[in-house]
């Protein structure tokens, strides 16, 4: 199978390189170029492509406002020398955000990325237990997944909050207690863990899991944002 590409980009550099370094995969095909985002929209309206490589600062239209007004927009990639954009990026549901200069490299793993959507995910690794059992003093206590709310860390130690306002404090590292969760649960700060279940609302900056509004860390939206994708 070959994917289908297009190129916009008011940059004619910037075209030529994108297209130098897809000539290094068999399986994509360019099949159009545009040094503007209107040209690619009248394209894009009779023509049906896979992955489309968009610049943002543009003339006559922004790359981000023209993918905000396409009604079926195919995978996208920005292509921009503007860092202050990658957040938006993600909120638009794009695959990757490479900075000019493009290296090989870098557009080698954002080639990957595409081929991974493309491919079913495995789910042999997901864990599926309901339950967990944490030592406390000199018990050990059933803790059922759904009945937590968020984890919350301080140093070495974790307090698991429950949903009827229950809480456990532990000795315990939480990236290791990551590792036993299951994937309704998403680390979204460095000192907690939240419940997507019980998730209320959320905004750029925090979430709220019933009344309780917690910070997203600044190293981990991406991977919130990610996650957002797929619900």
């Amino acid at each position: 199978m070959k994917y289908k590409c297009i190129i916009v980009d008011d940059e004619p550099l910037a075209r030529e390189l994108i297209t130098s370094h897809l000539a290094h995969f068999d399986n994509f095909e360019l099949v159009a170029s545009f040094e503007n985002a209107l040209k690619a929209y009248t394209f894009l309206e009779s023509n049906t492509v896979d992955l489309l490589f968009l610049d943002i600062e543009m003339p006559l239209l922004k790359g981000n406002d023209f993918l905000k007004k396409l009604k079926n927009p195919p995978k996208v990639i920005f292509t921009t020398a503007y860092r202050e954009y990658a957040l938006e990026g993600y909120e638009l549901n794009v695959i990757d955000y490479l900075l000019k200069p493009i290296t090989f490299d870098r557009f080698f793993v954002s080639i990957e990325k595409f081929k991974q959507l493309q491919t079913p995910k495995k789910e042999e690794n997901t864990v599926t237990e309901k339950h967990i059992f944490v030592a406390s003093g000199n018990k050990n206590i059933k803790i059922i997944f759904d009945e937590i709310s968020h984890i919350e860390s301080l140093k070495d130690y974790i307090t698991i909050h429950l949903e009827n306002k229950t809480s456990y404090h532990l000795k315990f590292n939480i990236s290791s207690f990551e590792k036993l969760l299951n994937q309704d649960f998403v680390r979204i700060h460095r000192s907690f863990i939240i419940n997507v279940k019980k998730l209320r609302a959320y905004t750029k900056n925090e979430v709220e899991i019933g009344i309780i509004e917690i910070p997203i860390g600044s190293s981990y939206k991406e991977n919130w944002l990610n996650y957002l994708k797929e619900i």
